[in-house]
């Protein structure tokens, strides 16, 4: 009797401490155990978003190899990023970050990170020299909705949205455009695919553009088809650009939001944050249009940026938008914003990719990373630095570094004040 005793009494102290254990869990071990979803995700300021391209060469068909988008995505989690923009699939970009991801988590059960995974979509005749055909879709579109899904459900742990398409309805990428139908077909096509048991029916369902393609701007977009895609997505994935709009509305930098009496650096400052107020406004208008249709859904950001570096249209030739301090203060103005609005914002880009943009090695679409190419901080991550962040982390082979050597002077003399005339 006694001994069955001490065994019950065992047995009682035992489930007792285990009972302590399982209340004592964190909350980041409670999540980690059950698979989270998009829902959980988007929105969420613990899960920092960026749009990724890992191409390093002017060379587009050099593929980055697994250590290498290792090395970014350690990178990328050392700054809280932990979900990531993809753009497409019939490259192995997309797969092998993915593998790269799993391989990370079986290496270290603490790491994380998401995707959302794009499947481009084309026009017919698209980047050909035949002219585009925008009311047809592209034969290459179905192949790569078919990629998408396939990697959706290998890595149904990773990938949380598949998005179709990337401004592929805005009337000004004219070299491939489609009309919202065929946006809408897939869209469709993948909704149903979770209602058959096909797709996980916690997958998220979008496609990432333009504002103005999600009825924010002209009357041109407010189309029937356009209506039935925004109630088909399981979200809004808008893409907001106010560094290329102080080319082409010139009115963006003038008065009241600087003043003469301001000095250059309050000028810019108060410039910045006109810019961010000009982001807000077009997610406004989205969510407006969205409104007017009866529909209440989440809208993120999936794309927004500021380059920092332009001998073009936003350089010192053209708007003076282009340098590192206002890139940086960028970056924190939509952080704040999208933080405190529980919204996730995508924000382009993680690293510089040479391939962009032609020839011209001073294109803005090459310098919209955080990083350079080969490894060096930007403005926006100095303090990064600072805190040793990056301290046993290399791109490239090279550990993180600066820009301009960590001189801030040498930073603000390639700062130039818009005109506010």
């Amino acid at each position: 009797m006694k001994l069955n005793r001490y065994i019950f009494i065992a047995v009682v102290v035992s489930i007792f401490i285990w009972s302590c254990n399982q209340k004592s869990k964190s909350k980041d071990q409670m999540q980690s155990e059950r698979q989270l979803t998009a829902k959980d995700i988007l929105g969420n300021p613990e899960f920092l978003a960026m749009s990724y391209g890992g191409y390093r060469y002017t060379d587009h068909s050099i593929e980055p190899t697994l250590d290498e988008l290792k090395e970014d995505l350690k990178l990328l989690s050392a700054i809280d990023i932990k979900v990531l923009r993809t753009y497409k699939v019939h490259k192995p970009q997309a797969a092998n970050l993915l593998q790269a991801i799993s391989e990370l988590k079986q290496e270290d059960s603490a790491f994380e990170m998401y995707v959302m995974l794009g499947a481009w979509i084309d026009c017919k005749n698209a980047w050909t020299d035949i002219e585009p055909d925008h009311n047809e879709e592209s034969e290459a579109n179905k192949p790569q909705i078919e990629e998408a899904v396939r990697l959706a459900n290998k890595y149904p742990e990773i990938v949380k949205v598949i998005a179709v398409g990337n401004e592929a309805m805005v009337k000004w990428a004219t070299p491939y455009y489609v009309q919202p139908n065929v946006i809408l077909k897939w869209v469709n096509h993948l909704q149903e695919l979770k209602k058959e048991g096909k797709l996980s029916k916690d997958l998220w369902v979008t496609s990432s553009d333009n504002f103005a393609s999600w009825g924010g701007g002209g009357d041109e977009y407010h189309v029937e088809d356009l209506n039935k895609l925004i109630k088909a997505v399981d979200f809004i994935s808008m893409h907001t650009y106010p560094m290329h709009d102080t080319h082409y509305q010139p009115e963006f930098w003038k008065k009241p939001f600087a003043k003469e009496e301001m000095t250059d650096i309050e000028k810019i400052d108060a410039s910045m944050l006109r810019a961010k107020e000009y982001a807000i406004t077009q997610y406004k208008n989205v969510k407006k249009y969205m409104d007017s249709l009866g529909v209440n859904k989440p809208i993120h950001i999936g794309e927004t940026g500021w380059a920092s570096f332009s001998d073009g249209h936003y350089g010192a030739n053209g708007s003076k938008a282009c340098d590192e301090y206002k890139e940086a203060l960028y970056y924190k103005h939509m952080r704040d914003w999208t933080n405190k609005a529980g919204m996730s914002c995508f924000y382009f880009e993680g690293f510089d990719e040479p391939w962009k943009g032609g020839d011209n090695p001073g294109n803005s679409e090459k310098h919209f990373g955080l990083f350079t190419v080969d490894g060096k901080a930007k403005y926006a991550l100095w303090d990064e630095v600072d805190k040793g962040t990056f301290y046993g982390l290399t791109r490239n082979g090279n550990p993180i570094t600066k820009t301009y050597n960590g001189e801030k002077d040498a930073v603000m003399k390639d700062v130039q004040v818009p005109s506010i005339n």
